[in-house]
């Protein structure tokens, strides 16, 4: 870390922040802009910013050795920071086990700053430097506060932020939709099934063995939606997500993930590439059952914005802390304001086929319960060169 501010950086940053804004940009590609430009001007390993719900935070933006940490729920850090707008804090004292899972394995202390808008605290920027780092001195402090403004100041403007909706008319709106969309998800698959069930009751001798079989095979297939539709709404009826919570315990990964592909629809699972799924991964900790529902619930939701016949690429690896996994497909890509809001229960992104897929909000929801219930976290991203990317990051046993 150099012995002052990066001044020119700071400066040409705030330019290039201020251009983006006067061109009608907003949100979260100015915030992560914004979380850059503190690491670089301050000299930083990495770089985030905790965007606060009531009761604890979440990794919106992050720069650097922090970049893996986009998405993951924190606690809020507005109780240390109480006592003055900047504060450094040695990571080993915060209660999370978020500095163990910062790449690189060398940060070691946190600047953080408080970003407000009036009395409100919105969130925290942070700078992380490691070891062999000078003490971050008052110059650090005030560009740090500084740059905290101006992420208050987004928010203020409220163009695109804050990630996370907190807007009640439209919470209600997006239930009104669930019921809605919920009632016509039942009622397809009970009617398919009904349909082909009263088919082989009053047609069996003249169907042949072709006919029921593929009578058989839609049944089957129709069930399986039907039960992992019911598993979806017991999740999103459940106040903490924890239904049908497994025991947690080391398991392979990369097997449970080829397991789970085997057992997805055909016509889904001929689209799944295996990209780099090694043979030999550290066990990961958690509950290997769920592999199966994660896995299905993003696939699906990549075959649904994606163009039909595009591949869908899984990989795995693992760093120091955790073992990840990516599901990226070919599609239109996700929108920046949609990487957080995407997890809301209910929600849904405008526009689509919502005919051919008209989906109840819950499948991204259930998936992020899922994982933060196993101490990981899950995030979304544009896909270099078009579509998106899902990411889940478990703990290693």
């Amino acid at each position: 870390m150099p012995e002052r501010p990066d001044y020119l950086a700071l400066t040409r940053g705030q330019i290039a922040v201020l251009d983006r804004i006067n061109a009608g940009e907003t949100g979260l590609p100015v915030l992560q802009q914004i979380v850059r430009l503190a690491q670089e001007t301050l000299g930083g390993r990495g770089a985030g910013f905790a965007e606060y719900a009531s009761d604890h935070g979440r990794i919106v933006a992050a720069t650097g050795a922090c970049t893996p940490a986009i998405g993951r729920r924190v606690d809020r850090a507005d109780t240390r920071l109480s006592g003055g707008r900047t504060l450094l804090i040695p990571l080993d004292s915060l209660n999370d086990e978020f500095a163990k899972q910062v790449e690189g394995g060398d940060v070691q202390r946190m600047l953080g700053a408080r970003c407000e808008v009036g009395d409100t605290i919105v969130g925290s920027l942070h700078v992380y430097f490691g070891e062999g780092d000078d003490e971050p001195g008052p110059e650090h402090h005030a560009v740090l506060e500084l740059l905290a403004g101006y992420v208050g100041r987004l928010y203020a403007a409220r163009d695109g932020l804050p990630v996370h909706s907190g807007d009640q008319a439209r919470r209600q709106e997006n239930r009104d939709l669930w019921v809605a969309v919920t009632s016509h998800e039942l009622r397809t698959p009970v009617t398919v099934i009904k349909g082909y069930a009263d088919t082989l009751s009053n047609h069996w001798d003249t169907l042949g063995d072709v006919g029921r079989h593929e009578a058989v095979r839609i049944i089957n297939t129709r069930a399986g939606e039907l039960a992992r539709l019911v598993d979806r709404l017991l999740s999103a009826a459940s106040a903490d997500g924890d239904v049908g919570a497994a025991p947690a315990g080391p398991f392979d990964l990369a097997e449970a993930l080829r397991t789970a592909v085997e057992e997805l629809p055909a016509d889904l699972r001929r689209r799944i590439v295996l990209d780099n799924l090694p043979g030999e991964l550290p066990k990961a900790y958690g509950e290997r059952d769920s592999i199966a529902t994660i896995l299905t619930e993003l696939a699906t939701n990549a075959d649904k914005h994606s163009p039909a016949g595009s591949i869908v690429e899984l990989c795995a690896g693992a760093d120091a802390e955790t073992l990840r996994f990516r599901l990226s497909d070919r599609g239109a890509g996700i929108r920046p304001e949609h990487v957080e809001r995407a997890f809301e229960r209910y929600w849904q992104a405008e526009g689509g086929d919502r005919r051919h897929n008209p989906g109840a909000g819950l499948g991204l929801y259930l998936v992020r319960r899922l994982v933060e219930r196993q101490h990981g976290w899950v995030s979304l991203r544009p896909r270099e060169g078009g579509g998106t990317t899902a990411e889940v990051r478990l703990p290693r046993a």
